[in-house]
């Protein structure tokens, strides 16, 4: 027992008990029956895409409001940038419809009022259109439009097969590490006060981020999900 311990005796003391500051987060558990099963189709599509077709994750992302949103940005030192403090939706919601193709590691959008299965139905269209000849893979969550039956139908007569997610398992979405990009560099720190605005950034990131893509190749390679033979997993 000693009577105070300074700073950097503490800060040696956590790091070498491996002790870091963290922030809180939430889990939600599946309860999808099927997930390792389901897991495990979508590891396989990430680590050796077929050969006869082309894997292609989708999500959705927004709502997009018009709203201050905090962020970071370089400035004078104790001259901060101050955002109004008005939460007001004005001018409604929009929604982007967004596509990451792992084999360019490009990424393809589109931005509409609504999110329902005759929207989603003209992204796949369209990306059958981009991509005639090839089979699509389309890695996509339970969302109730991605499994109305028009767009069931329209894809299996169109050569689009839809890999649905494990339930509560959207962390499985390559796509979703995109939008934790997007959501830094294109709208964190702004306030946009018009649709027309605030979309033209986001395709200022997605133009500059495709001009750097990439292939994507390698998911989560040495997490412990890849070794799970049940779930929930048991801890070792």
């Amino acid at each position: 027992m000693v009577p105070a311990v300074s700073r950097e005796t503490l800060r040696r003391i956590l790091r070498e008990g491996r002790v870091s500051w963290q922030t809180s987060t939430t889990w939600k558990s599946s309860n999808d029956p099927d997930f390792i099963a389901k897991m495990h189709r979508i590891l396989a599509l990430y680590d050796s895409p077929p050969t006869d077709g082309r894997v292609v994750c989708v999500d959705e992302f927004g709502p997009l409001n018009l709203m201050p949103r905090k962020g970071k940005a370089w400035r004078p030192h104790r001259s901060p940038r101050r955002l109004r403090a008005t939460y007001n939706r004005y001018d409604g919601v929009m929604h982007m419809l967004a596509v990451l193709d792992l084999a360019t590691g490009k990424m393809y959008y589109r931005i509409r009022p609504r999110k329902r299965w005759c929207e989603f139905l003209s992204l796949l269209k369209s990306l059958r259109i981009r991509w005639p000849g090839e089979k699509l893979y389309v890695v996509l969550d339970n969302f109730s439009p991605h499994k109305h039956p028009n767009v069931r139908a329209w894809a299996a007569a169109n050569d689009i097969e839809l890999v649905f997610l494990p339930t509560y398992g959207s962390w499985l979405n390559w796509i979703e590490s995109e939008f934790a990009a997007l959501r830094y560099f294109a709208l964190n720190g702004t306030d946009h006060r018009s649709h027309g605005e605030q979309n033209a950034a986001i395709g200022a990131y997605v133009r500059w981020r495709n001009a750097r893509a990439e292939p994507k190749s390698s998911f989560a390679p040495d997490s412990p999900i890849r070794t799970w033979t049940e779930y929930p997993a048991k801890a070792a």
